[in-house]
C-alpha cells in the first residue's frame, strides 16, 4: 500500500534519524527536526523554526529546490480528516493574505493528522 499511496500523492512520515542524515545541512544554528513527511520524492519538514518544503525536480531528481515558509507567515491552516470510504486525510495552509490555500498535502492513513495539526498550532499560534 506504500507505493500505492505515494503513487496516489499521500504522504507518509519520515524519521528523524532519516531527517537528520538527509537534511542537517539546511538547518540553522538552534534548529532541530519536528516531523518530516514523503510523497513520492517530494518532502515537507517542520522544524522548530519553519517549515521547509522539498520539491525534487526532472527526471533525475537531482535538480531540487528548498522553499522555507517561516511560520508568523502562515495566516491559517485547516485538516480533514480521513474518513470510512475516503483514504486519505488533508492539510491546507495559506500563507498571508492569499485567498486560496498555497499548499496542500494529502496523508495516507499511516499518519495521524492530528499531529501535524498540533505542530502547525503550536508555532503559528505563538
Amino acid at each position: 500500500m506504500g507505493l500505492f499511496s505515494g503513487l496516489l500523492g499521500n504522504a507518509s512520515a519520515v524519521n528523524q534519524e532519516q531527517l537528520n542524515k538527509d537534511f542537517a545541512q539546511l538547518l540553522a544554528e538552534e534548529e532541530y527536526f519536528e516531523l518530516g513527511f514523503k510523497i513520492l520524492r517530494d518532502m515537507f519538514i517542520f522544524t522548530n523554526k519553519r517549515l521547509i518544503l522539498v520539491d525534487k525536480q526532472g527526471l533525475t531528481g537531482h535538480k531540487v529546490e528548498y522553499k522555507s515558509i517561516v511560520y508568523k507567515a502562515i495566516s491559517r491552516f485547516s485538516i480533514e480528516t480521513a474518513g470510512h470510504f475516503d483514504l486519505d486525510a488533508e492539510l491546507k495552509i495559506w500563507i498571508s493574505s492569499e485567498k486560496e490555500p498555497s499548499i496542500s498535502k494529502q496523508f495516507n492513513k499511516s499518519v495521524n493528522v492530528y499531529d501535524v495539526q498540533k505542530v502547525l498550532a503550536q508555532h503559528v499560534l505563538k
